[in-house]
């Protein structure tokens, strides 16, 4: 096994350990867990972050828009020392600071507080403005589930942004197929937009990583396979 493969592995085990303090009947675990390996290798291999300041204006912005399954988002961001280990017991209860939607006011590390479903992606796009506005090198990554791109408003952030230009923004789409109205494959839909798109193995860190650093003229998007019942 390559060394990377070892960290990843020991990585990915100990954000399961974590994840699992975090517990609550509306935890959405399957949600949740869907995200994991994704948010993995942005957090390990791809986005420039530092949880010593996590208001860095050089940092790279990730805002979860699915956030209504953030018990994996919260355990990666402990992982990489966010926040405390004990801060996980107190998921979703009385007088704890991570709750069943990430708040941006009271996690560090959180972009945004979400779990609307459809306005990560336009909230994403008008960050990439701002960033883009200030001449930043910095860029924006949104998750979303493909089910979620069933409300209007992301099609109308996938229309604008490519006619924006925005280069800097990436659009990670976690697709296990839940959709009521079946778009796969996503990848077309998006490259027929005009973005960069592609489709890869939603547990292959490697491939996560490749797609995810691509940085072209045009948005881009990865659409991250995974297994039907991993919603």
């Amino acid at each position: 096994m390559e060394e990377g493969m070892a960290t990843d592995t020991l990585d990915r085990d100990e954000v399961v350990r974590l994840a699992a303090r975090a517990t609550g009947d509306e935890k959405h675990d399957a949600s949740s867990y869907s995200t994991l390996d994704a948010l993995l290798v942005l957090y390990g291999r791809v986005l420039s972050v530092d949880p010593t300041d996590p208001r860095w204006e050089g940092r790279d912005r990730f805002i979860l828009s699915k956030g209504h399954g953030p018990a994996a988002y919260y355990a990666v961001l402990c992982h990489h020392g966010f926040f405390p280990e004990s801060w996980l017991a107190g998921f979703m209860r009385q007088g704890g600071r991570l709750g069943g939607h990430p708040d941006r006011l009271l996690v560090p590390g959180v972009e945004a507080s979400t779990g609307s479903l459809g306005h990560g992606l336009p909230l994403a796009g008008g960050v990439a403005l701002g960033l883009r506005a200030k001449r930043s090198r910095s860029r924006v990554v949104v998750l979303t589930g493909d089910a979620e791109l069933n409300e209007g408003s992301n099609w109308e952030a996938i229309m604008l942004a490519p006619h924006l230009g925005l280069g800097n923004l990436t659009l990670l789409v976690i697709d296990n197929g839940s959709s009521s109205m079946r778009l796969r494959p996503v990848e077309r839909l998006l490259n027929a937009f005009g973005w960069d798109a592609e489709t890869v193995d939603g547990r292959d860190h490697e491939a996560l990583e490749r797609s995810l650093s691509r940085r072209v003229d045009a948005p881009t998007a990865t659409v991250a396979l995974i297994g039907e019942t991993e919603s």
